[in-house]
């Protein structure tokens, strides 16, 4: 017997005015704040709507279920991290390799740190969920910023900034989302930012360059 597929893990319908894209906005604070004082286990839609302040019937005019709402905040959060390493691009042109190394590192653990309550959430709704299209979308546009850094850099040309921007972006993507298992505080970011920078560093340093 056929099952059919899935349903598809997308808004309804996406929000065009001010006040609809402000009411999203709203649906999307309220999930991080049951996310965080009830936990994932606890969160529904009859939840998130009462601390958003609309009705449920107004939430479903956008998410037609809790898997599509949790979905779209796990792509938000994807967004930020790539979105904070391409503002790392272009705040930091033709940058040393040092300092590259360290604007990268820094502009994603601090995206990471800041929504570290729900962090454990977030990485098991990555798991439930087909995620995988969502994260390399994000992978991608990470490691595009990165080679663009590398490509421009005041050291001089990389042999291959492609390569390296690839490795760098696994490096951040597969070492810090084991850390949300747990809670990160504010000092193992810290922490994590000082051993990551080493490393992203000392792995700069080490490559030949063109000449």
């Amino acid at each position: 017997m056929e099952t059919g597929s899935p349903p598809p893990l997308t808004l309804r319908k996406s929000p065009r005015q001010g006040r609809a894209v402000a009411t999203v906005d709203a649906i999307f604070e309220a999930t991080l704040q049951v996310l965080s004082s009830d936990g994932l286990i606890r969160l529904n839609t009859t939840r998130v709507a009462r601390r958003a302040g609309v009705s449920v019937g107004t939430l479903y005019q956008y998410f037609p279920n809790k898997q599509v709402l949790l979905f779209a905040v796990l792509e938000r959060h994807l967004e930020m991290l790539s979105g904070a390493i391409e503002k790392a691009r272009d705040q930091n042109p033709r940058a040393a390799k040092e300092l590259i190394a360290e604007a990268v590192v820094k502009a994603y653990l601090q995206t990471q740190v800041a929504q570290a309550e729900i962090s454990p959430a977030l990485y098991r709704i990555a798991m439930e969920l087909d995620a995988r299209a969502l994260i390399e979308a994000a992978v991608r546009r990470s490691a595009g910023a990165i080679e663009a850094m590398l490509s421009t850099s005041a050291d001089g040309r990389f042999a291959d900034p492609g390569l390296l921007a690839q490795t760098l972006t696994a490096a951040l993507y597969g070492t810090v989302p084991p850390f949300c298992h747990r809670v990160l505080s504010a000092a193992d970011g810290l922490e994590a930012e000082k051993q990551l920078t080493i490393m992203f560093r000392s792995y700069l340093v080490a490559q030949p360059r063109q000449d």
